[in-house]
């Protein structure tokens, strides 16, 4: 059964409001390997619970590198990269023991559906949301990005899109969408943007909200399109204001 050689695999860090629910879905997998980060929550808790678990625990090293990591501690080959706050749809589980795993050059996109609050959002950037999640690891691997990683296609690499969808839960509550934005600016700061004129940065703020808002038609989704484009213009201006602030201090400005 192609099921028996595939593994998720999972990086964690205090995820213990929505990690049973992505657990659960993955029931049928002979093996999940959850790789934490730092969790002081439930979350460990959680994840030993389940008996087809591997635990292991390590350092963050951004988001492509640390992916990378945990997906070499799995004992099978196909990866089904997930995060902590998806499920799997039992389509889909369905589907991918359905699937001829004998070409390794194949690289599967999954249907990401992102939900806010409950409701599944489709505009704003968040609709048509095609990701490659399940993969050879001998073939392909996340690129070295901090944030916003990707399996980039090889030469010879065959993209191959599943029917079924992967649920997001990607807002159940406002405060936790803030400590999001908030943990992304301080990992993009930290790692890739020099200093900028604060009022170069305003100005990529307001074009965040902006593209987000009206030309991603974020405002046909009521007020949860707003908080997502607010967010995204959030997220743009502390993650540049973060990085001019550390290094104009450091010299004494």
């Amino acid at each position: 059964m192609p099921l028996e050689d595939i593994a998720a695999v999972i990086i964690t860090r205090d995820a213990e409001a929505t990690l049973a629910e992505t657990l659960a879905s993955l029931a049928r997998l002979p093996e999940v390997v959850v790789y934490d980060n730092g969790s002081t929550d439930g979350t460990q808790d959680i994840a030993r619970a389940h008996a087809n678990v591997r635990w292991f625990s390590g350092e963050f090293m951004g988001f492509g590198p640390t992916k990378n990591h945990a997906a070499g501690l799995a004992e099978r080959n196909w990866i089904l990269s997930i995060d902590a706050d998806e499920a799997a749809s039992e389509e889909l589980i369905a589907e991918l023991d359905a699937l001829d795993l004998s070409d390794p050059a194949r690289l599967y996109e999954l249907d990401r559906h992102n939900y806010f609050m409950g409701r599944r959002v489709r505009r704003a950037g968040w609709g048509n949301d095609w990701l490659p999640r399940f993969y050879h690891r001998d073939r392909h691997a996340y690129n070295q990005a901090s944030v916003h990683e990707r399996i980039e296609p090889q030469v010879g690499t065959r993209v191959v899109r599943l029917r079924s969808p992967l649920y997001h839960r990607a807002v159940e509550r406002l405060g936790a969408f803030l400590q999001k934005a908030d943990r992304y600016s301080e990992i993009r700061a930290g790692r890739a943007h020099a200093a900028k004129p604060p009022a170069l940065i305003f100005v990529r703020a307001v074009w965040a909200f902006l593209r987000t808002y009206f030309i991603r038609l974020g405002f046909l989704e009521g007020w949860r399109g707003l908080v997502i484009a607010w967010g995204d213009a959030d997220g743009v201006f502390y993650k540049h204001m973060k990085a001019t602030a550390r290094e104009r201090a450091a010299a004494g400005r």
